[in-house]
């Protein structure tokens, strides 16, 4: 197949698919229809994965389009049309989206067998990475943004997908609200370029000369939106809470979709960003934030995947941040090694949660011996997060450091002091990020099983004795589960090593891979992180590292509270005027227009009555008129 019809099929692929998913029956319906919804999603993600790897071997170069010549709208003097252009750094984030996408398919054809609504979520799946792959390949601005806004209603969809969770809709509308507050930013960021370029084309736009101003508006309007999606602070709050839609889910929404969508946003408009110092430092800014916040509020979880969840949101502030110093390809080598180790995360935190039934640390313990895969899983994607060589995440995460490194010298167009921020903060996180990871991975695998809580199990009297339960021994999940996770873990521990192949390292424009004195200062904070977490579990058995962080604990679990604080400053006063707004309607609209109606309706029947008047009475009530118009008249004159 020609690149020129591939690029162009790559997002159609999925969306189709998802499309003639929701055709189907949304009830279980039996085992053949639920191979017909399995069949189908799996089909359109290996096609779309396929669709990919021809367009690694043989990407556009960023003069290329491939325009199907289909006219989507014409709006005044624009035309928004159906264009696509996969460059080489487009083509390896749509390989990543379309390999995770792929297995979360086949992984949940057994993690959801028992869901009676599985057909739409198969297909809500499609239609998610479709819109992704639209927002990676659309070479139209308003072609990516209906893949933004997709994204963000599939997200609704699946994170409220299984209904008999209580939270799982609160959950939803939250990611949704919170999303859109930034969207309405990203839209209108939207708007201000397209309408200053007087193009949609995105080459027309990243080539247009706008004043810094203008520039600088739609950008910083293009961070809310940006923020929104990829969870980073202030509109962060959503992402920890939509831990209630199922676990594959999770892994879609962290590792390939959605919190990635942002930064690749950000990568592809980065011309315009290297353009304009005060959008930087913003970024910068925020990225800082989110590091720190990520990573401290990671250390205080009980439940394993909220764990996973607010490192996502620290490790996405890496990918911000890079793009904030100015290495856009150091940002982007993160997204893909981060989509590599947290989908592994992720499916693998759903093995562990379909063999024991929960979510919770706390009640996990000693599953190494039981569970084989799942551990080297673990041991694979937990090491890559943390940065430990030789592993991906090692790799990635040296380059960011280095670049903010470089960029605390000056030169670049984010000043010095954003530099700093951005390393300090990562800096910071590596040695935070290795805690926590430790404290998850011995409190999973490593000593005594907790399954039956802190005080151990319960005792059974027998006839002479007394005897523990024993629980039913936890196992590696089933092959459909089992075999993307020994997938993953391939990319997870070695895709790193990619940076030295001169092909990857031309597509990314990765600078030569090189380790020098200054390894060795993420490497002891990594070393003391890991050291401490162990320490404590080692010192004092059967107790939960976290409890060292003491009063502190329950503020970090709550991620700093800054739920509260937006309930304060936003959804309070928010509701107010909500109320404010129903009280006037009711009170002064309904009742103009209900007064408006009662008094013509009193008019009228005034009026009827005065029809009929018998005669004598109606002549004189004419002649009265008559005299009072002649007098108004005469006082007039």
């Amino acid at each position: 197949m020609s690149v020129d019809v591939a690029g162009p099929l790559l997002p159609l692929v999925p969306l189709l698919v998802g499309l003639i998913g929701l055709a189907l029956p949304p009830g279980d319906g039996g085992r053949n229809r639920r191979r017909l919804a399995a069949g189908i999603g799996v089909t359109g993600a290996a096609v779309a994965l396929l669709l990919a790897l021809r367009l690694v071997l043989e990407p556009a170069q960023p003069s290329d389009g491939w325009d199907t010549g289909l006219t989507l709208a014409v709006i005044g003097d624009l035309e928004v049309r159906f264009s696509t252009l996969v460059d080489a750094a487009a083509a390896y984030v749509a390989l990543a989206v379309t390999v995770v996408a792929l297995s979360v398919q086949i992984y949940s054809i057994t993690y959801l067998h028992d869901d009676r609504r599985y057909a739409p979520y198969a297909a809500q799946v499609s239609l998610f990475t479709g819109a992704m792959l639209l927002v990676v390949a659309g070479s139209d601005l308003v072609l990516m943004l209906i893949g933004w806004e997709v994204m963000g209603a599939c997200s609704y969809l699946l994170i409220g997908h299984d209904r008999r969770l209580p939270e799982a809709p609160a959950a939803a509308v939250k990611a949704f609200l919170v999303t859109r507050i930034g969207d309405i930013g990203f839209l209108l960021g939207i708007a201000v370029l397209v309408t200053d370029a007087k193009s949609t084309y995105l080459p027309d736009v990243l080539a247009h000369d706008y004043s810094p101003g203008t520039l600088t508006a739609a950008l910083l309007l293009i961070l809310a939106g940006v923020a929104g999606k990829s969870a980073q602070f202030p509109l962060h709050t959503w992402l920890p809470d939509a831990m209630a839609g199922p676990t594959p889910i999770s892994a879609l929404i962290h590792a390939a979709t959605m919190v990635a969508a942002g930064v690749y946003v950000v990568f592809r408009l980065y011309p315009l960003y290297a353009r304009s110092p005060a959008a930087l430092a913003t970024l910068a800014v925020m990225a800082a934030i989110t590091i720190v916040i990520g990573a401290l509020s990671a250390t205080a979880q009980d439940d394993l995947k909220r764990v996973l969840a607010w490192s996502t949101v620290s490790q996405i502030g890496y990918m911000t941040g890079a793009l904030a110093v100015g290495s856009p390809a150091a940002a982007l080598f993160h997204l893909l090694t981060h989509a590599a180790f947290k989908a592994l995360l992720f499916l693998a935190a759903g093995a562990v949660i379909h063999a024991v039934g929960t979510n919770l640390l706390s009640r996990m313990g000693g599953l190494r011996p039981y569970m084989p895969v799942t551990f080297w899983s673990f041991a694979i994607g937990l090491g890559a997060l943390a940065g430990l060589p030789p592993l991906s995440g090692f790799w990635s995460k040296e380059n960011v450091l280095t670049a903010a490194a470089h960029a605390t010298e000056g030169g670049e167009t984010a000043p010095a002091w954003a530099a700093w921020l951005v390393w300090l903060a990562a800096l910071l996180s590596v040695g935070v990020t290795a805690w926590y990871a430790t404290r998850l991975f011995l409190r999973a695998f490593f000593g005594p099983s907790r399954a039956h809580g802190r005080h151990g199990p319960a005792w059974e009297v027998g006839f002479d004795d007394a005897r523990y339960q024993v629980p039913d021994s936890p196992h590696d999940p089933p092959a459909p589960m089992r075999w993307p996770l020994i997938l993953l873990a391939i990319p997870a521990a070695v895709l790193g090593l990619a940076a030295f192949a001169p092909g990857f390292r031309t597509a990314l424009e990765l600078d030569d891979p090189h380790l020098g004195v200054a390894v060795a200062l993420p490497m002891l904070l990594l070393a003391t992180g890991a050291g401490t977490a162990w320490w404590l579990w080692w010192a004092v058995p059967g107790v939960d590292p976290a409890d060292a962080l003491g009063r502190a604990r329950p503020f970090l679990a709550a991620g700093f509270r800054l739920d509260d604080v937006q309930h304060r400053l936003v959804v309070r006063p928010a509701q107010v005027l909500a109320r404010w707004a129903t009280t006037g309607d009711t009170r002064i609209v309904d009742a103009a227009v209900m007064g408006a109606g009662t008094g013509t309706s009193r008019a009228g029947d005034a009026l009827k009555e005065a029809h009929r008047l018998p005669l004598p009475a109606a002549a004189v009530a004419v002649c009265a008129a008559a005299l009072l118009l002649g007098a108004i008249a005469w006082w007039g004159a």
